[in-house]
This record gives C-alpha cells, structure tokens and sequence, in this order.
C-alpha cells in the first residue's frame, strides 16, 4: 500500500511540475552583437551617447525625436519599416562608454525591451569594440497558439534587423567621419 501511495504522489508531484513549466508563459530572448570599427573609441563613443540623434548612424531610423519630461529622457524613433518606438534613457555612464534604454511603446513584434551598447578599446590602436545586448519578449505573452507575427521568430527578426543595419551604419559612419 505504501508503494501504491508513493507512485501516487510521484505521479501527482511529475504532473504538477508539468503543468507548472507550460503555464509559465514565453522565455525572455536576447540578441548580443558585437563589431569591430577602425576609429577611436571617444569618436564612435560620441555618436552612440547622443541618444536624440540614433538617425545618423542607424540606417533603419528615419527620424528621432527627442524630449525631456522631469528628470527623465525619452525619444521617439521613427522606423524605415514603418511604425515607432518610444525609449527611455536609463543611464549614460561617460567613464565606462555604456548607454541603458528601454522601450516604453512600440509598434514592434515585442515587448519589455531593455538594451544596453558599450563601447570599448579594441585591440590595435584606432579600433573599437562595440557590443550591443538587447532582451526582450515576444509580444504574444500567453501559451500557444501564439498568433502570427506575435511569436518568437518575428520578435527576434525585427531586433536582429534593427542591430545588424544600426551596427553596419555606424561603423560606415565612425569610418568616413573624420
């Protein structure tokens, strides 16, 4: 009998972790880019601190806007592909060349999206390292079926094209730029 009770509660105890592990809801994503630019890192530092201003080194934003609401900055980025992403500057820290954000609204396939950028010293004199982190969440937050366009596939194509197209431009622009 004290065999059966056991098979019993092992039975119950496998179901509910189960159960427990598919309602938890989508996984946090995360994409982490990194490249290499032949220009000083205070240079490439300058361009990726102006937070207003992400439009002239990243081809895939139109336009930026810029606005300050207390002690906190936000700015809305128009997007080539249509639609807007409305961010909030978490923090810049000059000394380690890293910048926070968040997004606050967006009309991108995700949601709860936190990125930082650091720049560091490359190896040979004149370069700079760049890497760039995002984590985030497919906008569909519940379990499947996850409609089309809301999975995860489509949450991290639209990140990896933002970072792929942000990372080329400013190394074509830190480049040129003398």
């Amino acid at each position: 009998m004290k065999k059966i009770l056991a098979a019993i509660a092992l039975g119950l105890s496998v179901s509910l972790v189960s159960f427990t592990a598919a309602a938890h809801g989508p996984s946090p994503l995360k994409v982490d880019k990194s490249i290499t630019i032949k220009a000083d890192p205070a240079k490439v530092w300058a361009l990726i601190k102006d937070f207003g201003n992400m439009q002239k080194w990243n081809p895939a934003i139109v336009s930026s806007k810029l606005e300050k609401k207390g002690a906190d900055t936000f700015r809305t980025l128009t997007l080539k592909e249509g639609g807007t992403s409305h961010d909030k500057l978490r923090s810049t820290d000059d000394a380690d060349m890293k910048i926070k954000y968040e997004t606050v609204t967006s009309d991108l396939p995700l949601t709860d999206y936190n990125a930082f950028i650091v720049v560091t010293k490359g190896e040979k004199p004149g370069e700079t390292n760049v890497q760039w982190v995002s984590r985030f969440y497919r906008l569909y937050k519940l379990n499947p079926p996850i409609p089309a366009g809301q999975d995860d596939e489509t949450a991290l194509k639209a990140i990896n094209g933002i970072i792929d197209t942000g990372l080329a431009g400013l190394q074509k622009t830190a480049e040129s730029a003398k």
